[in-house]
């Protein structure tokens, strides 16, 4: 093969053609080629000469690959490397160690306090722990050489600021705040981490351990947390937070501190969740109103919004959040076995206070679907709601929840649809807001409440297709570009030559989430809810194909660590 000037040029390893190429960068799609020689992209335009493998685009977009920043995959690329199924939706990278946990740092002593946090807060079966984790590191560094091996999808790991706590104070870290030497001895294992390949830090002021105490990140006080800053400033690195969401003048003045602390370290800066639903619409605005008050200042502050709705599911068999506003039933079920659960609700002494307790949410109850169970003679209820089973039975919602229940031995799964984030006016208007961060997937967590999955697909599916509310160019930007910048992840986020080739190839017309599923793929015999992807037609990471709807999963796995480690000779190279 000879270029323009006669001489000798290199042959492409991949060309997709024919393709509307959306580069990521908000300008308007245009008709392109798109060739890749190793893992960056070589020429977009029109190619004449022939790849090593050849993709038509023909009818669909080509744009960059998608980023993720709020998942929990930190467990499960222990046994995968493909975060199965978010490659599928088109994620090509995603970022895992938020809300203040990560896996690393971790002495042998405080693993499986830490496994406990983990199932109490982002709902991870204990026994998936247990049967799929071969604890063999300690340090940061040595768990990103564990997850390496394999990876066929990028990761840019927080690390966790109870972790942190942890790792220096012992077992003080849950009882108090930190001294002067310990707040040093933090300063010098974030710099380690940092050093290691971490891309920022993520602390909580919410979340509570398996024994429904605060986790260690909250005993800290703001002291410690502007020296943590200060070293996230060294290195342009992130600060991730969970603030107190569900207050909206808590939530401000986290905002605020948030803004004083990227001000003065010169650091980008993200909280989530933001959920906007009927009841709270003023109260967000109020929030987003702050939000862009600090941005006028010149701090980062960026909210993180989920596109899908609030869906749960639960059974009693696992402590879901759905109980959390109902002490007496969430304790049982948090420290109960199956069968002081199952004698809990059976109890005719116990069950006229339980059923007082929830009674004043009759309204959610009613609504409720029965999802699945194990009998046969419950069968025919399936898909019904609460509000009729109660009927057939005789009975109200709620008590038909306990005997279906105690009958199913605890195996009767309940769904709670559109509980919130649910009205496209008010969620659409957010997400389009220049100053909203697509994020909070959860990716990995809550896998027995709801699927973590397809969040991209419905953003293009329903806020971009069937709404109407976001052009596909400013969809791509949201979950690429914007992204990318925002958390400093260099070299991917948009198509241009000289770029990695994180690239996805979608059918506008088709790309969505597919409906929830149970399946049983979890180590320990887990299952958990996901979703497939739909319109969704291959997916590239580094230059090779990871996925593709025709063919699934391929070998050629060059997922690699962000934003990289720190080379005392090169600086910042690719774990």
């Amino acid at each position: 093969m000879k270029n323009e000037m006669g001489g000798k040029t290199e042959m492409y390893d991949l060309v997709i053609r024919n393709g509307r190429v959306v580069d990521g960068s908000g300008m308007p799609a245009y008709a392109a080629d798109v060739a890749v020689i190793g893992d960056r992209i070589a020429k977009i335009g029109r190619i004449d000469q022939q790849g090593r493998r050849e993709i038509d685009a023909a009818g669909k977009v080509v744009a960059p690959g998608f980023i993720d920043p709020h998942t929990h995959f930190d467990a499960q690329l222990l046994w995968d490397g493909y975060a199965k199924p978010a490659l599928t939706h088109g994620v090509t990278t995603i970022v895992p160690g938020n809300c203040s946990l990560s896996l690393a740092p971790l002495k042998a002593e405080h693993r499986m306090k830490l496994v406990g946090m983990f199932n109490q807060i982002e709902e991870m079966p204990l026994k998936a722990f247990k049967e799929g984790v071969v604890w063999d590191w300690e340090s940061f560094s040595e768990y990103i050489g564990r997850i390496r091996k394999g990876l066929a999808i990028n990761v840019a790991p927080l690390v966790g600021h109870s972790v942190l706590r942890l790792w220096v104070m012992g077992d003080a870290a849950m009882e108090r705040t930190a001294n002067a030497a310990e707040i040093a001895g933090m300063q010098a294992v974030l710099r380690e981490c940092l050093d290691a390949g971490a891309i920022g830090l993520s602390t909580s002021y919410v979340d509570m351990d398996e024994t429904l105490k605060p986790v260690p990140s909250r005993y800290a006080d703001a002291d410690e947390v502007d020296a943590l800053a200060s070293v996230l400033g060294e290195y342009g690195r992130i600060l991730q937070i969970v603030p107190e969401f569900y207050d909206p003048d808590l939530t401000i003045a986290r905002l605020d501190q948030l803004a004083e602390i990227s001000l003065k370290h010169a650091i980008p800066t993200t909280f989530s969740p933001l959920f906007v639903s009927a009841d709270n619409v003023a109260a967000v605005e109020r929030v987003m109103a702050r939000v862009d008050e600090q941005f006028a200042r010149g701090a980062r502050v960026w909210p993180q919004v989920q596109t899908r709705p609030i869906d749960i599911s639960f059974s009693f068999a696992v402590p879901s959040l759905i109980f959390i506003r109902f002490p007496t039933w969430y304790r049982i079920m948090r420290f109960g076995t199956q069968e002081d659960i199952i004698a809990a609700f059976s109890d005719p002494a116990r069950r006229p206070a339980l059923i007082a307790e929830a009674e004043p949410q009759m309204a959610l109850w009613s609504v409720l679907r029965l999802r699945q169970v194990a009998s046969e003679a419950n069968r025919h209820l399936v898909g019904k709601t609460l509000a009729e089973i109660g009927e057939l039975r005789g009975c109200t919602p709620l008590e038909a929840m306990i005997d279906l229940s105690v009958e199913e031995k605890l195996d009767a799964h309940f769904i709670a649809e559109g509980m919130g984030h649910n009205q496209d006016e008010h969620v659409g208007k957010l997400l389009k807001h220049p100053r909203v961060h697509i994020g909070a997937s959860d990716g990995g967590a809550h896998i027995l409440s709801f699927s973590t999955y397809g969040d991209t697909g419905y953003l293009f599916g329903h806020f971009v297709r069937d709404t109407g509310m976001l052009t596909l160019e400013e969809g791509v930007k949201k979950v690429t570009s914007d992204t990318a910048a925002i958390w400093g992840i260099a070299d991917r986020g948009l198509l241009q030559k000289g770029l990695v080739a994180d690239i996805v190839v979608f059918d506008p017309a088709a790309i969505d989430r597919g409906a929830e599923v149970y399946v049983q793929d979890v180590p320990g015999d887990g299952s958990r809810y996901v979703r497939d992807a739909l319109g969704v037609d291959t997916v590239i990471v580094g230059g090779g194909v990871a996925w593709t709807a025709a063919d699934g999963y391929s070998t050629d796995t060059r997922g690699v660590m962000l934003p990289g480690v720190i080379d005392p000779t090169k600086g910042l190279v690719a774990a």
